[in-house]
């Protein structure tokens, strides 16, 4: 039956017509599966796979060529990688080079001599083991990626540690298909000239896309939000991604990285939440087509046909490969949890494996035996892993994951919102409770949350860093916004976040250092305070009164103190431009 029904839609696609059961399809199984599968808590990208599988060539037969799909669908892929690079500001991406080239490079390398033993212990040569090995260490992107997503880890150090490795891995593979050139039968004859001209077109297509960012793009999104058509501003957003990976493609070189170097460029941009929001929708599409073309892939006659290799090949790389992710973030210091997650979102290969092992094949280095087998195994990978991290789930559960008692944010209203109700945000809330200010509080912590309704305190659950949860709280009728999350990397993205879109609401914003304090002043809040400061003057003043000191003495030592540090905050400010405004320093108490 699902035959005869593809068979008449292809039969209208041939008379001209668009294939819409094809469309509707892929909608109806995505829509029917993933909600399933979350219901479950398997999970949404198990339930992509489980969809494709079924709707694909070894389940009801609807599609016969799932690869196609999989090309198609590898934008939503880029369209991931552009929405991080938006929130990859020059300045943070500079901060991870340790990271990208430090822990990035080691996991690589160790990686790939581990994992060729693999191939050699099967009896295959050494240039196909190796290529095979390789293949399996680029982790997916797009898998880890939503799971870090799903899990709300992205902005935290370990998920900057994974993604730190992913954007190595994304820039190893164009190295890497050049030896998979130099290693070939005839490979090492290309002389040096066609080895630099391919390097040079890379450089180039860099190049082109720095300068076009850097000095095009802002002048560009301006002059078209001049004419108010909203449409237009989506269109040239996508042009822009799409752009950038089709000059990077041609300069042979990954979509995905051009087009998260887009977003890197357009990062410090004005119009940066607007591009966020336009590109989102088609991500998350196109991201899920993806997971649903890989379902389709897996080769279940492949399987049956080898299944001696695949069944030892699948356990023996992912077992080795994350023995080798778990040694690397031990030896670089990170705690024993963090190191067991890490191991097991990285396990399985990525779809960039897929790219080299088709190279290979052109290459004469694999046969299309090998290429068949090596491809079910990267996607057994991938389908294995969401149950991995269930499974680690369930053996490493976290505390305080349960919803029970606590109600999102939603149509609040008040004359202050806090957002973070830790140690800062209990502090500040109560003097302005106490001269009947009404306050709408939120925060991401379901337990403390819980903890304080016992003690008569109203706390929502919402996560202030996301503009749809700002807009819930009731951020744009607010006399004043507090940002006080234990994370400071979350006080400055509420800040930014408020600041572009609430611009005559006063933000308030809890800084963890001076290196906070600076940024936090960038971001453009109105009032910012480092949270130890002032009960340091305070212990410094009492200590001095302790030992004996005149009163009057301290007081004017204390001021001294105060006025030099105030002094060298404004002189560190971005080009002065903050001198002398006490709203926005705000570190003087009034004498």
């Amino acid at each position: 039956m699902a035959g005869e029904v593809m068979s008449a839609a292809h039969e209208a696609g041939a008379h001209g017509g668009p294939d819409f059961v094809a469309v509707v399809v892929l909608l109806a199984a995505a829509v029917v599966a993933v909600p399933l599968f979350r219901r479950l808590g398997l999970g949404s990208v198990l339930g992509y796979l489980a969809a494709g599988l079924a709707i694909g060539p070894f389940g009801m037969g609807f599609f016969g060529d799932a690869q196609s799909i999989i090309h198609v669908a590898e934008l939503g892929v880029v369209l991931f990688l552009f929405i991080i690079g938006l929130e990859m500001q020059p300045a943070r991406l500079w901060s991870m080079r340790g990271e990208i080239f430090g822990l990035g490079l080691l996991q690589l390398v160790l990686a790939i001599a581990v994992l060729v033993w693999v191939g050699l212990a099967l009896g295959y040569p050494a240039v196909p083991s190796f290529v095979a090995g390789t293949g399996f260490v680029l982790t997916s992107t797009a898998i880890v990626m939503q799971m870090l997503t799903e899990r709300n880890a992205m902005a935290l150090p370990k998920g900057r540690r994974i993604v730190a490795i992913l954007l190595l891995e994304d820039l190893a593979i164009v190295p890497l298909l050049a030896l998979v050139a130099f290693l070939a039968p005839g490979g090492a004859e290309a002389t040096i000239m066609d080895r630099m001209e391919s390097v040079g077109v890379g450089l180039a297509a860099i190049v082109v896309l720095v300068v076009a960012g850097r000095y095009l793009l802002d002048p560009l999104f301006r002059l078209l939000a001049r004419t108010g058509a909203r449409e237009v501003m989506t269109a040239a957003a996508l042009l822009v991604v799409l752009g950038a990976a089709v000059l990077m493609q041609a300069g042979g070189l990954s979509m995905a990285m051009g087009a998260f170097l887009a977003g890197v460029l357009l990062s410090e941009s004005s119009f940066r939440h607007q591009l966020e929001a336009d590109i989102e929708p088609f991500r998350g599409l196109l991201l899920g087509l993806f997971f649903l073309g890989v379902g389709m892939a897996l080769d279940l006659d492949t399987i049956a046909a080898n299944w001696t290799v695949i069944a030892l090949s699948v356990p023996a790389y992912i077992l080795l490969k994350m023995g080798v992710i778990y040694v690397v973030a031990r030896i670089l210091r990170a705690s024993r949890a963090e190191a067991v997650e890490r191991a097991v979102l990285m396990a399985q290969g990525g779809e960039f494996a897929f790219v080299l092992y088709a190279t290979a094949t052109q290459f004469g280095i694999l046969t299309p035996e090998w290429n068949a087998n090596l491809t079910a195994i990267i996607i057994c990978s991938m389908v294995l892993t969401p149950l991995m991290i269930i499974a680690h789930d369930r053996l490493m559960p976290k505390r305080g994951a349960s919803m029970e008692g606590v109600d999102e944010a939603k149509d609040l209203s008040a004359s202050v919102l806090l957002i973070g109700f830790g140690r800062m945000g209990q502090m500040i809330s109560q003097p302005l409770l106490a001269r009947g200010h009404s306050l709408s509080m939120i925060d991401t912590d379901a337990q403390s949350i819980r903890d304080a309704a016992e003690f008569g305190f109203k706390v929502w659950y919402g996560d202030g860093s996301r503009l749809d949860i700002l807009h819930a709280a009731g951020a744009g009728n607010a006399s004043l916004i507090i940002a006080a999350p234990n994370d400071a990397a979350a006080v400055t993205k509420i800040v930014e976040l408020c600041k572009h879109e609430f611009p005559m609401v006063p933000v308030l914003a809890r800084a963890f250092d001076r290196e906070h304090a600076l940024a936090l002043v960038k971001a453009g809040a109105d009032f910012q305070l480092r949270e130890t400061l002032e009960s340091a003057f305070v212990m410094g003043r009492h200590a001095l009164l302790m030992l004996g000191e005149d009163p009057e003495l301290v007081e004017e030592v204390m001021a001294s103190f105060r006025d030099r540090d105030m002094e060298r905050f404004e002189m560190e400010c971005v080009g002065g431009l903050f001198a002398g405004r006490d709203l926005v320093l705000g570190n003087r108490e009034p004498r």
